[in-house]
């Protein structure tokens, strides 16, 4: 067999495998959510949602994931954002919704939502974090989307839109509608693929 051959095939054999493991992931979080939700009171969130008709925008059990670090920092894996929030977690899913219906945003999974401030102080969120204080969504993109279209919608329609969109080393991708700015990997506005000639900081997180 030849070289490009193998390697064809090694690579095949990896996505395979990569795609089993995050399936395996994804089951493994459906069930711990099914196991939360039991003992939490979610139906008020999901009936304001339902009739915003925003719901399944995100998947229910995604866009109330708290934060990664939730076991270090002995949390609840999910959380859902106080109902003085919920007109700005309408306004963050609009605004999903229409990255969306326009192509801007055609697959992602919402990693973090809303996330109370002791769990946020853990987690390393700034201070004032729009995931306490308003709703944000920090998401991943898969390895072949290209983030340059979010970038051109934030510049084109950014300020319509109140929208905060941010991108840190780990890949991740913050995006809220509670005041427009755009950041980088140091949390300034210099460093950020949006605006790269514009120096200072944005309070992120």
């Amino acid at each position: 067999m030849k070289p490009w051959c193998k390697a064809g095939i090694g690579a095949g054999f990896l996505l395979t495998v990569l795609g089993v493991v995050q399936a395996q992931a994804e089951e493994r979080d459906l069930y711990l959510f099914a196991q939360w939700a039991g003992d939490h009171q979610t139906r008020p969130f999901r009936q304001m949602l339902v009739d915003a008709r925003v719901y399944g925008v995100v998947p229910i059990h995604q866009l109330l994931r708290s934060a990664s670090d939730w076991r270090l920092c002995r949390a609840e894996p999910f959380a859902v954002a106080p109902a003085s929030q919920w007109p700005a977690v309408r306004s963050t899913l609009l605004l999903l919704k229409t990255l969306g219906d326009q192509g801007v945003l055609k697959r992602y999974e919402v990693v973090s939502a809303y996330r109370n401030p002791v769990l946020n102080r853990c987690a390393g969120g700034a201070m004032g974090s729009a995931h306490t204080r308003a709703f944000a969504v920090d998401l991943l993109l898969p390895d072949w989307a290209d983030p340059t279209p979010l970038c051109s919608f934030w510049q084109a329609h950014g300020k319509d839109w109140n929208m905060g969109l941010g991108r840190y080393p780990s890949g991740r991708i913050h995006i809220d509608t509670a005041g427009y700015r755009t950041w980088g990997g140091d949390f300034s506005t210099g460093s950020s693929f949006c605006a790269p000639a514009v120096a200072g900081k944005a309070q992120a997180r």
